[in-house]
């Protein structure tokens, strides 16, 4: 999948941070228009006429399903349904299923338990998948760009390591905040580029527009919501999370409907 695609004009509907969220997302791709049949392991989809989902990162880890996640997104790529960039935690699995992270973090253990379970051709097909990714995307003549944290315009259409390196984790000021987290640079808050950026990977309670750029991660792993960019309308749609499936060092808000009896760690 090449970066600049200028001749994909859409309209696209697309997704932020799924997680491993695989019920939320048949959901909300049911409330986008598409009509889909799951037999055990594998769907049968039908997307609306002339709409292509898009996904903006992090597709796996720390939520319930992320093998059966990244089998039907693999799925409706290759069907020619969506398109999709990668997240950093998708690179940090990537490398789990190839055994170079010896000790992985509770999220990647929870989706190497969950492959573990799967056929054994899947593993080797998720890491040539999300090898394949284009760490982010140019669209509708360089109107729409897609990248899981966000990039600069300096950065948009490079396939340098360092524009690479931004669109999966985005920057950070080498410290750590009071959570232990690393502390970001808010990049968009300086951006003037003419081309709308939509990006995830830090977690938001309501989509964020800030400047022509839009987060769209809120937090459905979480116990947030699962949301939808529809482009070119600018509408959003979203679906509530079925339980709080992880919990970080920062706490995040669970949607006002989920309580804390009916949520899981």
């Amino acid at each position: 999948m090449q970066i600049n695609t200028p001749s994909a004009h859409g309209p696209f509907d697309i997704v932020g941070d799924v997680h491993g969220c695989l019920d939320e997302l048949l959901a909300l791709m049911a409330s986008l228009g598409c009509q889909v049949k799951r037999q055990v392991r594998e769907f049968e989809v039908t997307p609306p006429q002339g709409r292509t989902l898009a996904f903006a990162g992090d597709l796996a880890s720390r939520g319930p399903n992320s093998a059966g996640l990244l089998r039907l997104v693999m799925q409706l790529v290759q069907a020619g349904h969506a398109i999709c960039v990668p997240g950093n935690q998708d690179m940090k699995l990537t490398g789990a299923l190839k055994g170079s992270i010896v000790q992985p973090t509770p999220g990647l253990a929870r989706s190497l338990e969950q492959f573990a379970c799967e056929t054994a051709e899947l593993r080797p097909a998720a890491v040539e998948f999300l090898e394949s990714l284009p760490s982010h995307l140019v669209l509708d003549d360089g109107k729409l760009v897609i990248a899981h944290a966000g990039l600069p315009e300096r950065m948009q259409g490079s396939n340098s390591a360092r524009a690479r390196a931004f669109a999966l984790a985005g920057e950070t000021t080498g410290e750590t905040d009071q959570f232990g987290l690393p502390v970001r640079l808010n990049w968009a808050a300086s951006y003037r580029g003419s081309s709308l950026v939509v990006f995830g990977h830090t977690p938001v309670t309501s989509p964020l527009w800030l400047n022509n750029t839009v987060n769209i991660d809120t937090g459905c792993v979480y116990g947030g919501y699962l949301t939808a960019l529809r482009y070119p309308e600018l509408e959003t749609m979203q679906v509530a999370a079925h339980a709080v499936y992880y919990r970080s060092n920062k706490q995040f808000p669970p949607h006002p409907g989920l309580s804390a009896q009916g949520s899981t760690a």
